[in-house]
């Protein structure tokens, strides 16, 4: 969670890789969220640092927000950012059923500053 962590309250942009509406390449769900990536990170798993796009409700290529919030998993190294407009706002209760779709299989909790 250390190498997350910095990015707490930080504007940040985000690569999408996973278009809201689009199906996840090896298991069977369909994203209801833009999900991608931070550019010139590395997490734990070697990939770059994941985030969730919230408030935005069409697919989109890249995204520029504020991190709000991390999902830390507690059984697996690999955090997601939680990342939106500046002037957004969303509740831990809010990120986790916007999140449940692929955060149901894992452990975590909410980290904010």
């Amino acid at each position: 969670m250390e190498y997350s962590r910095p990015f707490l309250g930080k504007t940040v942009k985000v690569s999408i890789d996973r278009k809201l509406g689009s199906k996840h390449p090896k298991h069977d769900f369909t994203y209801p969220i833009n999900y991608g990536f931070i550019p010139d990170t590395t997490a734990p798993d070697g990939a770059e640092l994941d985030a969730y796009v919230f408030g935005v409700d069409v697919p989109i290529i890249e995204f520029e927000g504020k991190c709000i919030a991390i999902i830390h998993r507690l059984d697996d190294d690999d955090d997601k950012l939680i990342v939106c407009n500046e002037n957004e706002t969303f509740s831990d209760d809010q990120i986790k059923k916007i999140t449940h779709f692929q955060e149901q299989y894992f452990k975590s909790e909410i980290i904010r500053l």
